[in-house]
């Protein structure tokens, strides 16, 4: 008789298919190394996109934090201003040559912005009529606090200053009892920022009037130049 094969279970496929089953075994110890993980496209892309963001973000906000801090902590030069104007002397001489003589009282406010202590080694102040100088004064050196104030005083004296161009000029406003005088009051120091020394200069001009007749200041002007 002729020996019969034992027929398959009537599931089970003749040939084996071309395309694997989707569903794996688990248990299957033969199939342990066919996983596969598959990321999403889009899920990729989204944390790229993210870890680009806080890439990007951070070195700017280095940035600005830095940029802030350039402008709390750089220096920034003196605020000048004439606290009080004292005229002591004035006298105009016609002969043998046209000439002033002025004496005065200034009270200088310097004020420091920076968060550093100022050394201001020298307060100069030059006195003009009509543009032409007629002299300059030079006070001492000091210092001033960070954030603080402080009041310099000054005397200008300035005896027999001869005027030549300007004579007739002269002897017009004193005619009127008004001679506008130009008044530049600097003040020049050095900032100690961390290990720099960082140069800096305050400076405000006055246009002063002042009558010879009865020794005062008729108006005065002053702007920060």
């Amino acid at each position: 008789m002729a020996k019969t094969q034992p027929r398959g279970s009537a599931g089970e496929p003749l040939l084996p298919s071309a395309y694997p089953s989707p569903y794996l075994d688990h248990h299957s110890p033969a199939d342990a190394d066919s996983y596969v993980l598959l990321v999403p496209v889009r899920r990729l892309r989204h944390r790229l996109r993210r870890g680009c963001r806080c890439n990007c973000l951070a070195p700017l906000l280095a940035a600005l934090v830095l940029l802030a801090l350039s402008f709390l902590l750089w220096p920034a030069d003196p605020d000048v201003s004439v606290a009080r104007l004292r005229l002591a002397h004035i006298s105009v001489v016609a002969r043998p040559a046209v000439a002033v003589n002025i004496s005065a009282a200034l009270k200088v406010r310097v004020r420091n912005p920076d968060l550093f202590a100022l050394d201001y080694s020298r307060l100069d102040i030059d006195v003009a009529y009509r543009g032409k100088a007629l002299g300059r004064v030079t006070s001492g050196g000091g210092s001033v606090s960070a954030r603080a104030v402080s009041y310099i005083d000054a005397d200008l004296d300035l005896n027999g200053i001869r005027v030549v161009e300007d004579a007739i000029y002269l002897l017009e406003d004193l005619a009127r009892g008004s001679i506008p005088f130009d008044t530049v009051v600097q003040v020049e120091g050095n900032l100690h920022f961390f290990f720099f020394t960082v140069p800096v200069k305050g400076k405000i001009a006055c246009v002063v009037h002042v009558n010879p007749q009865n020794q005062t200041i008729v108006h005065q002007d002053c702007y920060p130049k």
